[in-house]
């Protein structure tokens, strides 16, 4: 019996190295919060503190001050980088082995995983409710919107249909 190799389409591949930067990526993002706890602490301290936002009296309401809730933030945002690290690991080593169905499925977990963190957690929660754009020191929202933006690309790539499915109708 002869069998036709499964290559690599170019969408495929597309999903697959996108996938695999972002897993490279927040891989290095979850190490690096794991192994240099205090930098990035000291940084969602600040925010959740809104300790270099205007002030305004309207707003301050909102601020965390208990270090041990700040801490804890942190931590659960370690452990959501975590496993969404995992995820997309998993996902890139999928499209690697040309299991699309199961690799569009994995990657599309850990991408939406990237997309609530950096847009519903960083951008909304941390650059609105805690009016981190206010502050000159403390403000993450370029570098969150680049992650969101390049997630939501990859996310769109896995999301397209490829040469199978245009086959199959």
């Amino acid at each position: 019996m002869t069998t036709t190799p499964t290559r690599h389409t170019g969408l495929r591949l597309a999903a697959g190295v996108l996938t695999g930067i972002l897993a490279l990526y927040i891989t290095l993002v979850a190490l690096g919060n794991i192994t240099d706890f205090g930098t990035n602490q000291q940084f969602v301290r600040h925010v959740l503190a809104m300790d270099t936002t205007f002030k305004d009296d309207d707003l301050m309401w909102r601020a965390i001050t208990s270090t041990a809730l700040e801490d804890t933030a942190y931590v659960l945002i370690i452990v959501w980088e975590t496993v969404a690290a995992l995820v997309l690991v998993w996902g890139t080593y999928l499209w690697a082995r040309q299991d699309v169905d199961r690799a569009r499925r994995f990657s599309t977990y850990g991408l939406l995983m990237l997309l609530l963190l950096f847009g519903a957690g960083f951008i909304a929660i941390g650059g609105e409710w805690f009016s981190m754009w206010q502050s000159k020191s403390w403000n993450g929202l370029d570098a969150a919107t680049r992650i969101f933006l390049l997630a939501g690309v990859a996310l769109i790539v896995n999301q397209l249909p490829g040469a199978e499915r245009r086959d199959a109708s």
